[in-house]
């Protein structure tokens, strides 16, 4: 895996008053269950809404978030394991590892978690519902065009979770006359119904379901990010039954959805994502949440470099 190393420019004086003011660690934050709506685990293909609001969470461009070492809303998924999940009280995964690693950088207080569905991110960071959104967001100009994003913090690409014991499966081409599960109305499947045309695409509400029919033998792959696959497979239910292929065909680049204005805190994010790749608890994350899948990300392309901000 690259090492990359980058300084982001005209942050240090911004980043001493955010830090100086806080000593609470994101690990100690409290957290809160919104009411969640039933959602796919993939990117759907819904547009970025323009509804802004007199009273949205936009942070003036010279203020940093949590400088003031206050609580701090983060919106993630509930339902993703590996990734964003609940369980009670408690919530696990590689996006929430990353969230509490840069409000703890940030100098954020309590953390409250807030679930983010697709289709509703972009209205919650406009009306202040969350100050930041850790969901496998992935950064595109449509949604740049009323949200800003820190990051990228991971770069997924499609790819597909096949029986362990498979090895016939290694790209899109050798699922030409095969069965392919994925999710109904995700881009996922979009892109199989697009490029792959030979490709027998079996639709399902959820991935469990795909999941239980690869089991079964029902079909012979399942698709969706890489990353979203490897966490899929390794929850304590599903470990040694598949693994990822591990041949990505597109890229995701994963971003920290922000208010739109949001520059200084954008670059506060950026240096604490690239504080934690340099220290290693980047990788660890990675592999923590993906234990024995077999999984490693995309070297050419992780760990990423944070984009500047706008």
């Amino acid at each position: 895996m690259r090492n990359t190393r980058v300084t982001i420019a005209a942050i240090a004086a911004v980043a001493a008053l955010g830090l100086a003011a806080c000593t609470s660690d994101a690990g100690t934050g409290t957290t809160t269950e919104e009411t969640s709506a039933a959602e796919t685990t993939d990117e759907p293909t819904d547009e970025a809404t323009d509804t802004e609001t007199e009273t949205g969470g936009e942070t003036a461009a010279g203020d940093v978030l949590c400088a003031d070492g206050g609580s701090v809303k983060i919106g993630i998924k509930f339902d993703q394991p590996g990734l964003g999940f609940q369980e009670g009280s408690e919530y696990t995964g590689f996006d929430v590892d990353v969230a509490k690693y840069v409000a703890g950088e940030l100098g954020c207080g309590d953390i409250e978690f807030i679930s983010s569905p697709s289709a509703q991110r972009e209205n919650m960071l406009q009306t202040g519902q969350v100050d930041m959104i850790f969901a496998t967001y992935s950064i595109t100009d449509t949604r740049r065009e009323v949200v800003d994003f820190a990051g990228p913090y991971f770069v997924a690409g499609q790819d597909f979770l096949v029986r362990t014991d498979d090895d016939s499966i290694t790209g899109p081409a050798d699922l030409e006359g095969k069965n392919l599960c994925s999710v109904t109305g995700s881009t996922s499947a979009q892109k199989v119904k697009d490029e792959y045309p030979g490709v027998n695409l079996v639709e399902q509400p959820g991935y469990a379901d795909c999941l239980g029919f690869l089991e079964s033998s029902q079909v012979d792959a399942v698709t969706t990010d890489d990353i979203i696959l490897a966490g899929l497979a390794a929850t304590p239910a599903n470990q040694g039954k598949f693994k990822v292929v591990g041949n990505p065909f597109s890229e995701e680049l994963y971003g920290v959805g922000l208010a739109k204005g949001s520059t200084a805190t954008c670059e506060a994010v950026n240096t604490a994502i690239q504080s934690m790749i340099d220290s290693g608890d980047w990788e660890t994350a990675v592999t923590s949440n993906t234990e024995g899948t077999g999984y490693t990300p995309n070297a050419d392309l992780n760990p990423p470099t944070p984009e500047a901000c706008a």
